[in-house]
């Protein structure tokens, strides 16, 4: 399975892994799964360090790679797909993300109840 992880849930994986689920660890430590990080999340924690909202005391592309996830790019097609989504959640960064997962076939591991309302696969 191929699963793209919000940008909490990377945040949890790093500093409060027991807000993990048992399922989701499983899922998160399979080697059957590939698991995505989007640069998206990356933009994102930069831009709240920038002003204040988080404090992001390592490197982010260091630490995905020591866990094994694989770094996702945005593309042109992802921003042409945001394009089309209603604004049912007004959250660009996860927007993005949404729009990711739906054009990669991606499954997106979120705890936000908004991501139902859009035809991306949740778990």
């Amino acid at each position: 399975m191929k699963i793209l992880v919000d940008t909490h849930i990377f945040l949890w994986m790093l500093a409060v892994p027991e807000k993990l689920s048992e399922k989701r660890r499983y899922e998160l430590e399979s080697p059957a799964n590939e698991i995505f990080l989007s640069s998206i999340s990356i933009a994102e924690m930069m831009i709240k360090q920038s002003i204040g909202k988080l404090v992001v005391n390592f490197d982010p592309l260091e630490m995905a790679g020591e866990m094994g996830l694989e770094l996702l790019d945005f593309t042109g097609k992802n921003a042409v797909t945001l394009g089309s989504m209603p604004l049912y959640h007004k959250d660009p960064f996860d927007r993005m993300l949404m729009a990711q997962a739906i054009d990669f076939g991606l499954k997106i591991m979120t705890d936000d109840e908004k991501f139902g309302k859009y035809p991306c696969k949740i778990m």
